[in-house]
């Protein structure tokens, strides 16, 4: 997850120093000798340790209440104190973090925050702080948070660029697993653009044998110059610890989510591609003439989304974008969320035997129809979920192929209708009969007082029948 920079090693200074700025840039050296093998990380742990941080995030809960305790029968012998208000527990939830901005900006997984309300950040001198939740992104599994009552100036970690890494450079991950406290290993890149993690919507992690564990999750994967080249997320693990395969998000997915953090969006907005992508095979790359199965096929477009407007075709296969190759639809995913809005990005494809570049704008997805965000209450099935109007922007949001209907936003937990199976996604199609076409007509169809509720879903493209009885 980060180059061997041999001008952060201090036995290495005589070589870097004949070189120009720009060589050393680039230069990566083997160890010349045993005895280099025994040279010291700690001056690059040194400058980056004040810079990661733990993160405690809670939630506190009240368990139901047992009916009994509300039974008069039970209460003219015990009282109506009987069985008290309901007992409460506490969830709790421990990961790291890395302060990306002096002000006390943090950047941490998504999971390790996942549904809490308080959250609590020590810092590597002990110091504690109250933070606030910023902007959760559960797209890329990202957070980020802010110190609340300092003006205090911390030490940050300066942004690398992940597109520079190469297989077998040195990297340090930093964090605190097992929440022992602040904890640093060491090993190489053992792998880029792996996609088959299933951490996060954007499937581009970088691979490392430095070893990360539980605890882990939002701490810094740093290069030898001491920059931030990925978040430790996720590992590969049979027994829950460490196996020499751990997974980061790499720090231009970062950068991104940090910049929507700072001008103070709740959501990241991201460009929209308007087009839905499979896996180039064999055969596929044979009849166009490809060398090996690389690229992105287009399965199909949205109309007037901005892949049409560029004159991109069903049956093209997307080789790069600006000049980095494209592998398969979830590295053009990557490398397309990560560009700017409001500009332009050249895209080559392949149609028959002819390679074209064609400009392509870079823009969100349009929210049209409007949300309308409803919340279901009342006794019946889906009491406890939210539901919105379905448009690009909310099925790119939600990882969604369909882009019309209503869809169900959020799902309450210990909710009626988390108990009845449904689940964040899913798509209603019918209530008792009657079609939904907007939100509104949820609650309308949910009026009629009956015992028995038939309600059609389209889960994944499938469509799911289901009957409750009141």
């Amino acid at each position: 997850m980060a180059r061997m920079a041999p001008i952060a090693i201090a036995g290495l200074m005589v070589v870097a120093l004949a070189m120009d700025d720009a060589a050393a840039q680039t230069q990566r050296v083997v160890p010349p000798s045993r005895a280099a093998v025994q040279w010291s990380y700690a001056p690059i742990v040194q400058k980056v340790a004040p810079a990661v941080v733990n993160v405690y995030a809670s939630r506190t809960e009240k368990l139901a209440r047992n009916p009994l305790f509300d039974d008069p029968f039970f209460q003219q012998f015990f009282g109506r104190d009987f069985g008290g208000q309901g007992r409460e527990r506490v969830q709790k939830s421990l990961g790291s973090g890395v302060i990306v901005d002096p002000s006390g900006l943090i950047v941490t997984n998504q999971h390790v925050i996942e549904g809490m309300t308080q959250v609590k950040v020590a810092l590597a001198d002990k110091r504690e702080f109250e933070a606030e939740i910023l902007l959760r992104d559960p797209r890329s599994d990202l957070a980020v948070l802010r110190l609340k009552g300092t003006t205090e100036h911390f030490p940050v970690l300066p942004f690398g660029d992940s597109d520079t890494l190469q297989v077998g450079d040195l990297v340090l991950a930093l964090g605190d697993p097992f929440g022992v406290g602040q904890t640093v290993t060491q090993g190489i890149v053992s792998a880029l653009a792996r996609t088959q993690v299933d951490a996060s919507d954007y499937q581009f992690f970088i691979q490392t044998d430095a070893s990360i564990n539980p605890g882990n999750s939002g701490g810094a994967l740093v290069d030898l110059d001491g920059r931030l080249e990925g978040i430790n997320t996720a590992i590969y693990s049979r027994s829950g610890g460490s196996v020499g395969i751990g997974f980061a998000i790499p720090v231009n997915m970062v950068k991104i989510v940090v910049e929507s953090a700072k001008i103070g969006a709740k959501s990241v907005r991201r460009p929209w591609l308007g087009a839905k992508l499979q896996t180039v095979t064999a055969e596929i790359a044979e009849s166009l003439g490809l060398p090996r199965p690389t690229g992105a096929l287009v399965a199909s477009l949205t109309e007037g989304g901005p892949a049409a407007e560029a004159g991109i075709k069903r049956g093209d296969v997307i080789l790069s974008i600006d000049g980095q190759a494209v592998d398969d639809p979830d590295g053009f995913g990557f490398r397309f969320a990560t560009h700017s809005l409001g500009q332009n990005a050249s895209v080559m494809v392949r149609r028959g035997s002819a390679d074209l570049s064609l400009p392509i704008k870079l823009r969100t997805a349009p929210e049209t129809p409007p949300r309308d965000i409803q919340k279901i209450e009342g006794l019946n099935p889906l009491a406890g979920v939210t539901v919105e109007n379905l448009s690009p922007a909310v099925a790119e949001e939600l990882s969604l192929e369909a882009a019309a209907g209503v869809v169900i936003a959020e799902v309450d937990d210990g909710s009626t209708a988390g108990r009845a199976g449904f689940q964040k996604g899913d798509i209603l199609v019918e209530v008792n009969g009657a079609k939904i076409s907007a939100s509104r007509d949820v609650q309308h169809a949910l009026s009629d007082k009956t015992r028995i509720w038939k309600i059609v879903i389209n889960r994944g493209g499938q469509l799911i029948p289901a009957v409750f009885q009141g």
